[in-house]
């Protein structure tokens, strides 16, 4: 399908307003909705054109600006050791409840929008990929995908207590889970962790562990693997059209 790209839309938190990057297919229609969730770095050219991809498949994208209380609106942080740390350090000192209210935030402006179906997804990268497995705490979120989901296992996400592990049991949507062996960030004993914690929550998951290293599905720099990342994107796909599509949301939630 044709996409419409990028159309930033203001949404007001309690921590003050955040920009979201809206990806839609040009055609008429309703569509499902995703919430994706970037890197440290915020919308960089390659969220971008993972979020046209998923709206040239017939959903409804938007991309918030994860970290709005700290930069100004359309701030990039360069894939650069200072842009490194610069994000690091924003996810290190965002308060744990604002990052939930950004999530449902972004779930409400996709409901609210005349194009969505209602149906809701969320797909993460890196630490998106754990603000992805939050977002699916909310009751309404259908399927959320997670590649390399950072600070899960060691309880660093934010201020105000890190509690994503212990409420694994709240997420009634299927997941899918994209681990590289090769991580650093996320080495096998913490991927054991994760795991143990999804087996013991009763959680509907996929889980996906992949010889590549961090980052395998940005495609910019040297770890980027493309026949990896089209097998983990067909996965995501498959996800999305399996719970997504033909789904009437409950107008209740």
């Amino acid at each position: 399908m044709l996409v419409r790209t990028d159309e930033p839309i203001e949404i007001g938190t309690p921590t003050g307003p955040m920009r979201a990057h809206v990806f839609r297919p040009a055609a008429d229609g309703r569509f499902p909705g995703i919430a994706l969730f970037s890197e440290i770095f915020q919308i960089t050219g390659p969220i971008r054109r993972l979020a046209t991809s998923l709206a040239g498949h017939g959903y409804l994208v938007a991309a918030p600006e994860i970290f709005h209380e700290f930069e100004p609106p359309g701030c990039v942080l360069p894939y650069d050791e200072a842009g490194v740390a610069r994000g690091n350090a924003h996810k290190k000192s965002k308060e744990l409840g604002a990052i939930d209210a950004d999530a449902r935030g972004t779930l409400d402006l996709l409901k609210s929008m005349a194009c969505c179906s209602g149906s809701l997804g969320s797909i993460g990268f890196c630490v998106g990929g754990h603000l992805s497995l939050r977002a699916a705490m909310e009751p309404d979120v259908l399927a959320a995908a997670s590649f390399y989901a950072t600070d899960v296992h060691s309880r660093t996400l934010g201020r105000g207590g890190d509690d994503s592990l212990d409420r694994l049991g709240e997420i009634t949507g299927e997941l899918l889970l994209v681990w590289g062996r090769q991580d650093p960030h996320v080495p096998r004993e913490a991927r054991e962790r994760i795991a143990r914690a999804l087996g013991d929550a009763g959680a509907n998951y996929q889980w996906i562990e992949l010889n590549q290293q961090h980052a395998f599905m940005r495609d910019e720099g040297h770890r980027h693997d493309p026949a990896a990342a089209a097998i983990c994107w067909a996965l995501t796909l498959d996800l999305f059209r399996r719970r997504l599509r033909g789904t009437t949301a409950d107008p209740t939630r």
